[in-house]
């Protein structure tokens, strides 16, 4: 408009000059001498959030889809006909090739979607599974179109948001409506959207076991990790899924899967309003790839390895078998190998066991810190052995032995799996002790260390003396190749007092066969000079770990056979006062051999399994490990 003189204007509007400057005056005033158009300082948290508004958190849509919504004049009925204003804007789309007509489309079905969900009057459609789709496809177009195609790596708020909406949006697509367990349904088959009907189709090719072997799947995102420092995400395209499979009853830990939903779409908005636009549903492994190609373009898959984890060991049971195990003989969960994750073939299995009043729970923060490794995800399997450990540590030591033998022969009876035979067995105080006694072989210098004659002019009854022989004399475990001792006390824990050990001695309840063994030994005790500490009524771990017993002591000095490589973790509290240090629990001095190939010394309690750097050396030992497998395969390759 044309600049006019304040006289002029005035009159043509027969007003005079002086009101019209008082009128004038007066708005100025009242608008606080503020300009209709201005700027006003804010701080830098404001602006970011100002910058990255979108309905991903909250009922607001991005200034990106507010500048379609005003280039159509659609803000206001959006609001009052949101499903009649979208559809409209899905015919445009038809002719108008600017992708920020198919982001905008994917940003307000999804917030549409969401509004729909939260409704709660009872006469209202409940269509939103439907507009997350819709959702879901207008990304995948806005990303990967014919018309126009992004790079996946392009440095925008529009594709961030863009991608985020397509993995948010799918999995929410395939929950029924009205379902409180939010199940994400794998099935492929027709989709009539409001747009067009869109054929699904489910590709299983790149996930290794079969989707009936799993209870149902849940969307990563409906779930708030607690316990666990870090949330290991891996970002890209994809629904980061929990596959919670069928577990075997009364398994310790359920082998509750990382999963990723990719949506692959064929055609454009034009075949999707004719009903002949296709979508793939990939199902992949968060074991497996970390990318997928589309076209030219390798896509990095969305990976979530924590929620998986958390909501497996989010059992009342697991947190029960510390204290429980230890004081009672009774298994209610049966010693054994459990698996975290479903056995997969050349994947070199790393076997965790705990220690005295102890769990696999206890293992959780390292385990989720090696598994966001994509390496060690995808070369190695990880495995808990669980026992009662308040039994003597040679019993649950040759139970131990036994569960690796079997578990080998069960999944490999003909040999073909070399991973399985390079196997790494990672032990936490009394643990590091069974995984001592899985790598050595002592011939008949144990029984020695009690007696001089030989046990086979012991009068014990057969049975009895195969028990002693199972504990006292045993062959290494060939597939364990690599050994790790963590705060393990080879010569005894200084905290196995003569007064604790009486006491535990009253209070633990061992199985039968070992207190009728052990009955049958303590008779024949002054022929078989066993020490004090072996003359009770029964021989608990806490005996077993005296810094007194002879059969420990001389199991420290003995060296692993030569085929296995070992490492110490030594915490103590205060290293300045080394090697007179400590852990609270171990002594330096008894933590400490000659023989293993690296020592590592972290300031910390006695469990230090969640401390950083132990698991970043566990870390550097796993791809020592794994190198040195390279060397003896090299076919394969190196991480």
């Amino acid at each position: 408009m044309p600049t006019e003189n304040p006289s002029r204007f005035a009159i043509c509007h027969g007003l005079p000059l002086w009101a019209l400057l008082l009128g004038s005056g007066a708005l100025l005033a009242l608008a606080g001498c503020a300009t209709p158009i201005s700027t006003e300082r804010i701080p830098t948290r404001v602006a970011y959030r100002q910058a990255n508004v979108s309905a991903l958190d909250g009922d607001r849509y991005s200034t990106g889809t507010r500048i379609v919504l005003r280039r159509y004049d659609l803000e206001e009925p959006f609001e009052k006909e949101p499903e009649a204003t979208l559809l409209l804007m899905h015919q445009k789309a038809g002719s108008d090739n600017r992708r920020d007509l198919l982001y905008a489309l994917a940003e307000l079905n999804y917030l549409h979607a969401s509004r729909v969900e939260r409704e709660v009057k009872p006469w209202a459609v409940k269509n939103a599974p439907d507009y997350y789709l819709a959702s879901a496809l207008y990304a995948y177009l806005y990303l990967f179109g014919d018309t126009n195609r992004i790079m996946v790596g392009e440095i925008s708020s529009q594709a961030h948001i863009a991608r985020e909406l397509c993995n948010h949006a799918l999995a929410k697509a395939l929950v029924a409506p009205n379902d409180t367990n939010r199940i994400v349904r794998l099935a492929g088959g027709p989709r009539q959207l409001p747009q067009g009907r869109v054929d699904l189709r489910l590709d299983l090719t790149g996930f290794p076991w079969a989707v009936a072997a799993f209870d149902r799947f849940l969307a990563a995102d409906d779930f708030k990790v607690r316990g666990l420092s870090i949330v290991n995400r891996d970002p890209g395209l994809g629904s980061p899924l929990i596959g919670v499979k069928k577990g075997a009853p009364g398994a310790p830990i359920a082998q509750d899967v990382p999963v990723t939903l990719f949506l692959r779409v064929a055609g454009d908005v034009k075949q999707w309003s004719a009903g002949r636009m296709t979508a793939t549903l990939e199902v992949h492994s968060g074991y497996e790839e970390s990318s997928v190609e589309v076209g030219a373009l390798k896509v990095p898959l969305e990976t979530d390895t924590t929620t998986p984890l958390a909501y497996a060991m989010n059992k009342v049971s697991m947190w029960d078998l510390d204290f429980g195990r230890f004081f009672s003989a009774e298994e209610k969960i049966k010693s054994g190998i459990y698996f975290v994750q479903p056995y997969q073939p050349g994947r070199v299995p790393v076997v965790f066991v705990h220690g005295t009043a102890s769990s696999p729970i206890w293992w959780g923060e390292m385990l989720n810190t090696l598994r966001a490794d994509p390496v060690l995800r995808r070369r190695c399997q990880f495995w808990f052995y669980t026992y009662n450990t308040g039994n003597p540590v040679a019993f649950s030591a040759a139970n131990f032995r036994d569960a690796l033998t079997n578990m080998v022969s069960r999944l490999d009876p003909d040999g073909k799996d070399p991973a399985l035979r390079q196997m790494v067995v990672i032990g936490h105080s009394q643990g590091g002790l069974l995984a001592k006694m899985a790598v050595t072989d002592p011939g008949d210098k144990l029984w020695r260390a009690v007696s001089d004659q030989s046990i086979d002019t012991v009068n014990l009854k057969p049975e009895q003396r195969a028990m002693v022989k199972r504990a006292l004399f045993f062959k290494p475990v060939p597939a364990v190749t690599r050994v790790v001792f963590i705060c393990t006390p080879h010569r005894g824990s200084f905290r196995a007092s003569s007064f604790v050990r009486r006491l535990g001695a009253r209070l633990i309840s061992l199985p039968s066969r070992v207190t009728s063994s052990t009955a049958e030994l303590l008779r024949f005790q002054s022929e078989l000079r066993l020490p004090r500490e072996f003359q009770l009524s029964a021989v608990t771990s806490l005996e077993s770990m005296s810094p007194k017993n002879p059969i420990m002591l001389t199991l420290a000095d003995l060296p692993p056979v030569r085929s296995v490589t070992a490492h110490s973790i030594i915490a103590v509290k205060d290293p300045a006062r080394l090697p007179n240090a400590d852990d609270g629990v171990v002594a330096y001095e008894s933590a400490h051999v000659p023989y293993v190939k690296s020592e590592l010394i972290v300031r910390s309690g006695h469990s230090c399994q969640n401390n950083p750097l132990v698991i970043e050396e566990v870390r550097r030992i796993l791809f020592e490990h794994l190198n040195a497998s390279e060397r003896e395969q090299p076919s394969r390759s190196s991480p």
